[in-house]
């Protein structure tokens, strides 16, 4: 009788280790899958409440409205963090790789200011120089950026009010580093932003107050 109570006891054991050896894993999740970490959230997702879901800083879109039709699978990117940037007790995740450019590539505009002073930092990377608030221009995400081959390159801007603006790019919106006063104190930027001045916004008849709105861009 002992022999068989210690078999049984060893058979539930690695039962035991079976069923649970899969809640182990650190695979990427899609939408509503489980998560940890942001690292567990596959492409724009963030971990929210133990689930992967759209992140309400950026305006991500890929898990709600439009019943995902318009959504790329997310095998389609595979760009994920590639590690994180802990400022002031937060972390942030880097990046080096954008989302690719289509005819109609989404992203979030945030606001930036380039003049001398303002909260781009220092001058513009493409041209070393300050750019007034009067001016189209933008700074786009590192992937996007692309070392450098977008510079001085035209882009056309479309917000959801069906309203459109053809920007200059100047500058690198840095997704890999920040919290420096190269970069004014800001964190990283997400792989997804095209980071517009006042007169962008002004085009576009957006309210500045907003930060950051879905928007919709190509090459001009």
């Amino acid at each position: 009788m002992a022999s068989t109570s210690v078999l049984l006891v060893s058979l539930s054991l690695i039962l035991i280790n079976i069923i649970t050896l899969p809640l182990l894993s650190t695979a990427i999740s899609s939408c509503n899958g489980a998560c940890k970490t942001l690292n567990d959230c596959a492409g724009q997702l963030i971990c929210i409440n133990g689930k992967c879901n759209d992140d309400p800083d950026i305006g991500s879109n890929e898990c709600g409205g439009g019943g995902g039709s318009s959504s790329p699978p997310p095998t389609t990117n595979n760009c994920q963090p590639s590690g994180t940037l802990v400022c002031q007790g937060k972390s942030y995740p880097k990046y080096t790789c954008s989302p690719p450019v289509t005819s109609s590539t989404k992203a979030s505009l945030t606001l930036n200011d380039f003049s001398e002073g303002g909260d781009g930092g220092g001058p513009s990377y493409c041209d070393e120089k300050y750019h007034a608030n009067s001016e189209r221009v933008v700074a786009l995400s590192t992937g996007w950026f692309d070392n450098k081959s977008r510079c001085g390159k035209m882009i056309s801007i479309k917000a959801s009010n069906g309203k459109s603006v053809t920007a200059k790019v100047v500058d690198e919106c840095d997704s890999r580093a920040g919290c420096d006063a190269e970069h004014a104190g800001q964190p990283p930027c997400r792989n997804n932003i095209v980071d517009g001045s006042a007169a962008v916004w002004d085009a576009l008849g957006l309210n500045q107050d907003l930060g950051v709105v879905p928007v919709t861009w190509s090459m001009a």
